[in-house]
Order: structure tokens, then sequence, then C-alpha cells
């Protein structure tokens, strides 16, 4: 770990140690540097959100809040159906599941809320 830290609130580079505390120069607060370490290794979850703004988490079920059309499939997605088990993924589409219906599919978070 390196001597000085950029401060976690104004992520500052001109900090300095006062005892165990790091002490930022600009806005001026100190913190602990191993209570940082252990938050930034907890971040690195994947953080989605549903239209409500209730997180996600793998295995959980989610209902289709409007109809989405399919390319390829006759009729869309209706609105108000449940998907099951669903797993997260990075990126645009982020959510897989497999719709009874249509298969193996990705959805965006923003189109589901939490069941």
């Amino acid at each position: 770990m390196s001597e000085f830290l950029s401060c976690p609130k104004c992520k500052c580079e001109y900090t300095y140690r006062n005892g165990s505390l790091m002490v930022c120069t600009e806005c001026f607060h100190e913190w602990n540097p191993e209570d940082v370490a252990e938050t930034a290794v907890n971040t690195d979850e994947l953080k989605v959100l549903d239209s409500n703004g209730n997180p996600l988490q793998n295995g959980d079920s989610v209902i289709v809040i409007k109809d989405l059309p399919v390319k390829g499939m006759p009729r869309p997605v209706k609105a108000g159906t449940k998907v099951k088990n669903i797993r997260l993924t990075d990126g645009d589409h982020n959510i897989d599941c497999k719709i009874e219906g249509f298969g193996s599919m990705g959805l965006k978070s923003e189109f589901v809320r939490k069941a």
C-alpha cells in the first residue's frame, strides 16, 4: 500500500498521515486507510437496480413492466410476464434469463421490477 493515498471523499492526492489516520489537505476529511481498503474490496460487486430502484441479485424473480418486442418472434414479451432465476451480467442487457415460449435472452433492468 502506498504511503499517501488519495482522499475517498474528494479524490485529492495531497494527503498526509496524522497518527493512524489519513487527512486530506483540501477538504480536511479524516479516514482510516484500513477501512478504505476493506470497502474497496466490497465495491467490486455488480450493482444492478430494477425500474423502481430495488437492488437485484442472481436467482431473483422479476416481472416485465412493458411489452418488449423480440427480433425474429411474431409476438412481444407481454407486460406482467414473470421471469424466474435471473443471472446478472455486465453490459447493456444486464439480465440473462430464460422466458417460457421465447428461450434464453437478455433483458435490460430498466424494463423489469422485482417480484
